[in-house]
């Protein structure tokens, strides 16, 4: 009795003791132990995501994946494979696992090392949203503590939830909701028994447990899971038998991206971490662009088509790389797609290893197809031998001509058909946006984002060829010219009277009409009529003209080659510019983001696009500040937009609207067949950049062509009509599908129709051939009719 009396004091003793030295521990760590408070509306790191304007995923950007899930969002067998696994008296305990901390304990007196965890999953949720995993007695005695308090504080199904949102699984995926898109391309409620327990095994070792790393690893632990599942009758023997037999299907699935449009998103990337800093990464931000995804795609599919006609027109360059000499054995099959693995694909283009060559014909093995490839002559024919952009080889007669078995090549189909192609080594991109919003519906910013990030619509400073004449044109207009103003088109002779050296600058095509009406000098793109406009209303004035439209007067030089377009001005910037002249004169704030929706579902930005103001509208003295920094500015009268917009639709369809007197540069959109488009082509010296900017109803789009190295010349006959008109007349043609054709034109109110002669300007009452009827801001018309006998340009501006 003596023993037992002595026993029982003795754990009584231990118990107060026990419960002292725990107390004190509690007393001395309180102060350091967190605020779990926070755990009730606890924020989920999650990446920033950004959209089309019709709600699709354009791009993810986080270092960390999650898709955060309500308890009522994950699969019951999810929740049940978890409580097997890691904690099977979940529900039992209050935070800590007694019987788990005994045997960790017996560990630990055996055999000096901490080699064994009692953590249970509340304990876990404590150490994932406040401790370190770094193992030591003084973080478990605080996760224990932090356990305690999380059991007091929630449910078990709200720590259940924060587990299985946080939990780290392997290849950036956090959570269940991410673990299952990442190794199955699937929502959890999605998945098979199999691949529920396959995740559930990821937390002891995610790195080596997981499918893609070791599928034999992983398959042995999805095992225990089950077993584990069926030891705590969660699932039946047949259910576990069944799961075991499953093949486990698991590779790396990224964000399942719905539109491609990688320099949107790095533009948007970029304008997210100016504005929120580096947690938009981790804030679960949503962003939704004005980027139309059809819209976008016909961008892109524009631009790509374009620039590999062009490559092809200029030869092939043939293959740098082969993988056998004709005295080798061929590869096998495996040994090519193995290496073709390692290969980028530019898309459209997809690497391919020539296999046979016959004839007129070739086969290959190309990336991630099935089947091997015969490519037959119509995809092969065009092949004639790269010499420069300007000369090319004889066309070949045979498919030995062009290539030989082993050569890395690239493919790609064109209308169905497989044919050779080649990694363009010219650049090309689009942009479009709404001429009276100002917001961006589609930007290409380059061939491939993988090859180059370079966006050469925002970021690259390009001359600008003759697309910037309508800009002169414009301050022509607003000095007192007419669209019916002469101008003499003949050629210029400028000696500098200092160095003697002589400056001749030329029409292209060399041909000069004398005496020129304003409209046809800029619908065929005259350059000696534009110097000698500039000349007229003089470089200063019309430099500081041009800075209306946003451009920088540093990027505009104050020479005469200006009206020949040797300003550097980003695509961007042209098309904000030639909206102007669409919207009635105003100058608009372009814009990609139209609002950002944080993870609560609160809409913390959205954009307020300028208001196009019509003349006549509220007195700008009677509007308030905050209320006017949201009018658009007038940059250039309403009248001197509308006669700029008729000369660029002179541009397409020539004079009087499809008469075959003369044709303008950009003849080839008359394909569009509407008559309620306009534009303007642009090509600098030497043809190294090569433009065409344009207008319908609603939108302006420019698209560009060119080397990034400047030195580089796009070749022999290269111009804006041939080389960069192509992509727009494409995109447009998607891009206006929809909308009916503006037959009827509202022309302001003080512009007015007078009958001229077409080769005087002159006013006349002739209705034959030889007159038309001409716009004219009212009180500049002309006053004098043109004389039978005698043709008198007293009173009319003459240059």
């Amino acid at each position: 009795m003596k023993f037992i009396r002595r026993f029982i004091i003795f754990i009584l003793f231990l118990i107060i003791f026990t419960t002292g030295l725990i107390y004190a521990f509690y007393i001395h760590l309180k102060p350091d132990l967190p605020n779990i408070s926070s755990l009730k509306n606890y924020e989920m790191q999650t990446p920033m995501q950004i959209y089309s304007s019709d709600g699709l995923l354009m791009a993810q950007f986080g270092e960390k994946r999650r898709i955060p899930l309500k308890f009522n969002q994950i699969p019951k067998k999810m929740v049940d494979a978890f409580i097997a696994t890691e904690d099977s008296r979940f529900y039992d305990h209050i935070g800590i696992d007694p019987i788990g901390m005994a045997r960790a304990a017996f560990v630990v007196l055996t055999t000096g090392h901490l080699k064994q965890g009692a953590s249970t999953i509340t304990q876990q949720v404590a150490r994932n949203f406040f401790l370190t995993r770094k193992k030591s007695f003084l973080r478990k005695i605080k996760e224990i503590f932090i356990a305690l308090h999380i059991e007091q504080l929630l449910t078990k199904k709200e720590i259940l939830e924060l587990y299985l949102n946080k939990i780290y699984l392997g290849y950036r995926a956090y959570g269940v909701g991410a673990a299952a898109k990442v190794y199955f391309g699937k929502d959890p409620k999605d998945l098979t028994l199999s691949e529920i327990a396959v995740i559930a095994g990821l937390p002891k070792a995610p790195s080596t447990l997981n499918p893609i790393y070791s599928l034999k690893n992983a398959t042995e632990r999805r095992n225990i899971v089950l077993d584990r599942m069926y030891k705590e009758k969660y699932i039946t023997k047949n259910q576990m038998i069944e799961a075991k037999k499953e093949k486990i299907h698991a590779y790396y699935h990224t964000a399942k991206i719905q539109v491609y449009a990688p320099y949107i998103s790095e533009y948007v990337r970029d304008w997210a971490i100016k504005k929120y800093g580096n947690s938009a990464y981790t804030d679960g931000l949503d962003i939704y662009t004005t980027v139309d995804s059809k819209v976008q795609q016909a961008a892109q599919k524009s631009v790509i088509d374009n620039l590999l006609n062009y490559d092809e027109r200029h030869g092939y360059r043939g293959s740098n790389k082969k993988l056998w000499s004709n005295k080798e054995v061929n590869w096998t099959q495996n040994k090519i797609e193995n290496y073709l693995k390692k290969i980028p694909t530019y898309r459209p283009l997809i690497p391919a290893v020539v296999i046979g060559v016959k004839n007129k014909e070739i086969q290959v093995i190309a990336k991630n197809q099935k089947n091997s490839i015969v490519i037959n002559w119509e995809g092969l024919k065009w092949a004639r031998k790269f010499i420069t952009n300007s000369y090319q080889g004889k066309y070949p007669k045979s498919a030995e001509e062009i290539v030989s078995k082993g050569q890395l090549i690239w493919i790609r189909k064109k209308d169905d058909v497989w044919r050779l192609s080649q990694v363009p080594n010219a650049n090309s991109g689009l942009i479009s946006m709404n001429p009276y919003t100002g917001a961006i519906e589609a930007m290409v910013g380059g061939f491939n984002f993988t090859q180059s990030k370079f966006n050469r619509m925002t970021q690259s400073l390009r001359q600008v060829g003759s697309s910037i004449k309508p800009f002169i044109y414009s301050a022509a207009l607003d000095s007192g010219m007419t669209l019916a103003t002469l101008v003499n088109d003949a050629p210029i002779t400028k000696v500098d009277q200092w160095t003697s050296s002589v400056w001749r600058p030329k029409n292209d095509p060399e041909q000069y009409n004398g005496l020129t009406r304003l409209r046809r000098g800029l619908a065929q793109s005259k350059n000696v009529m534009a110097i000698r406009i500039l000349r007229t209303v003089g470089i200063n004035k019309t430099v500081n003209y041009l800075t209306r439209f946003g451009f920088d007067a540093k990027n505009l030089p104050k020479f005469e080659p200006l009206a020949l377009g040797v300003a550097s001005i980003t695509p961007i910037k042209m098309v904000r510019g030639f909206s102007a002249f669409v919207n009635g004169g105003y100058l608009v704030k372009t814009y990609i983001v139209s609002k950002v929706v944080n993870s609560k579902a609160e809409t913390i930005f959205k954009e307020i696009p300028v208001k196009i103001c019509k003349d006549n509208c509220i007195n700008d003295d009677l509007v308030d500040e905050s209320s006017n920094k949201y009018l658009a500015k007038k940059i250039i009268t309403t009248d001197n937009a509308f006669l700029v917009k008729e000369m660029l639709k002179s541009n397409i369809w020539g004079q009087g609207y499809g008469g075959d007197w003369w044709r303008g540069t950009g003849w080839r959109a008359k394909v569009l067949n509407r008559h309620d488009i306009g534009g303007k082509t642009g090509t600098t010296q030497s043809s190294t950049d090569a433009w065409y900017i344009g207008y319908g109803p609603n939108v302006v789009a420019a698209t560009w062509i060119g080397f990034d190295n400047p030195k580089f010349q796009l070749g022999k006959h290269e111009a804006g009509g041939k080389t960069a008109q192509p992509a727009w007349i494409s995109f447009m043609k998607f891009a206006l599908a929809n909308t009916p054709e503006d037959k009827n034109e509202e022309k302001p109110s003080d512009i007015v129709i007078e009958r001229i002669d077409k080769k005087t300007g002159l006013l006349t009452s002739s209705t034959g051939n030889d007159s038309m009827n001409e716009y004219f801001i009212e009180g500049t018309e002309p006053k004098q009719y043109v004389s039978d006998e005698k043709q008198s340009y007293d009173n009319e501006l003459l240059f």
